[in-house]
């Protein structure tokens, strides 16, 4: 402990800019106030959402290990889950590029590409309550785990309106 004396020198010594101020410079090690986005991978995350949320079950079982032998191919650090609507029903997986913030179908039933036009609610994968939220934005970024597009866009088949060659 410093008595007020030798305090007082520190002061001076600290205008005066000797060797004595150095001992009251600290580095400071605490938690970092601004994180810098990673671009760290959420593709466990999505194979997670995959196995233990949206195919789960014995019903889903052929179409959930089919997907995710297909993710293991996938060489993206970024996908997303595209849902049929809020109800959160799995249709396709895409891959995201952040640099470019395109969206292109990688698996699934879907549109080939996605454009931020096209998006209606932005979701993030809860693991532990194995539960999808919606995130209030409008923008995609790498912190979504899944997507819906508008209703409309979706294509209606009509029974008896089968393509014809």
């Amino acid at each position: 402990m410093l008595s007020r004396a030798s305090s007082r020198n520190m002061d001076r010594d600290w205008e005066n800019g000797s060797i004595a101020s150095s001992i009251t410079s600290v580095e400071y090690n605490g938690p970092k106030l601004f994180k810098e986005p990673s671009s760290k991978s959420n593709k466990p995350i999505i194979i997670n959402a995959i196995a233990h949320c949206c195919l789960a079950g014995k019903v889903n079982e052929v179409q959930k290990n089919v997907t995710l032998e297909e993710l293991e191919k996938c060489e993206s650090n970024h996908l997303f889950i595209l849902f049929r609507d809020g109800g959160c029903q799995f249709r396709a997986i895409y891959t995201y590029s952040p640099d470019t913030e395109v969206i292109i179908k990688y698996t699934g039933i879907g549109p080939r590409a996605i454009t931020q036009k096209m998006i209606d609610k932005l979701y993030k994968y809860n693991s532990d309550r194995k539960q999808f939220t919606v995130i209030p934005a409008k923008t995609v970024s790498v912190s979504v785990d899944a997507v819906t597009i508008h209703n409309h866009l979706w294509q209606i088949r009509r029974p008896g309106s089968a393509r014809r060659k």
